[in-house]
């Protein structure tokens, strides 16, 4: 009798629990992601001295329910200073999902998480930069980007990313020609299809913006191995 209550009691809180913890709940943050429509956008931390990460209901073991929240038990000890640039996910009332990654890091390591809304400041990128602008040796963790003129008002871009997986490494690059429009490169594989026309599937799809001294390059996950991704902040050689 004992082991059929206790199994009862079981069967009653294990849905519950599930239920409870769903990773895909919107008061999750699980990172940037990737939208056709929407290029990614970057933002500036205002805060003083420093802004923590706020939890979401999946840390602590699950045990961060309440979370986020302006309280002590949703602060996370990881924190960003004045000055620092996030990639800006979405926003949930007083809070929006970024993901952070030191500029000189030497891996391509991620710090994600809920932030203040009102820390954020928005960084506008370039309208309209010159060719000038977008020509060069750019560098991120783990890889990097190369684009130079090529015939007419195009661009060609070309670019290679490592990701070290235990005793592997997972490859990704990049090889297309684009032109600037209003302000974005955008493309899809090597240039030849319209990045305006649907995602066919399995597509390698690459937005580029000049944002400040950085290029901002976003990727929807498929331009690689498993885990491979360019997106992020590039600084110049």
């Amino acid at each position: 009798m004992r082991a059929a209550l206790i199994g009862l009691v079981f069967g009653l809180l294990g849905p519950t629990a599930a239920s409870a913890y769903d990773a895909n709940d919107p008061a999750n943050c699980n990172g940037i992601g990737w939208d056709d429509a929407r290029p990614l956008t970057v933002a500036k931390v205002n805060g003083t001295p420093r802004v923590n990460f706020v939890k979401s209901p999946y840390d602590d073991d699950f045990k961060a329910a309440a979370c986020p929240a302006s309280t002590d038990a949703c602060r996370k000890k990881a924190y960003l200073v004045s000055g620092d640039l996030v990639l800006v996910g979405r926003t949930r009332g007083d809070f929006t999902c970024v993901s952070y990654q030191a500029p000189r890091a030497k891996a391509q390591i991620w710090t994600t998480g809920w932030l203040p809304r009102a820390a954020l400041a928005a960084i506008a990128p370039m309208a309209a930069p010159a060719m000038s602008e977008w020509i060069g040796s750019w560098e991120h963790p783990g890889g990097g980007l190369t684009i130079r003129k090529g015939a007419g008002g195009a661009l060609r871009i070309e670019g290679d990313q490592v990701l070290p997986a235990g005793r592997e490494l997972r490859n990704g690059s990049l090889g297309a020609t684009a032109e600037p429009k209003g302000g974005l490169i955008a493309f899809v594989d090597d240039g030849s299809t319209p990045f305006e026309r649907p995602n066919a599937g399995d597509e390698c799809r690459v937005r580029l913006q000049r944002v400040e001294a950085w290029l901002l390059v976003e990727d929807n996950n498929d331009c690689g191995g498993a885990g491979v991704s360019f997106t992020g902040l590039y600084r110049r050689k």
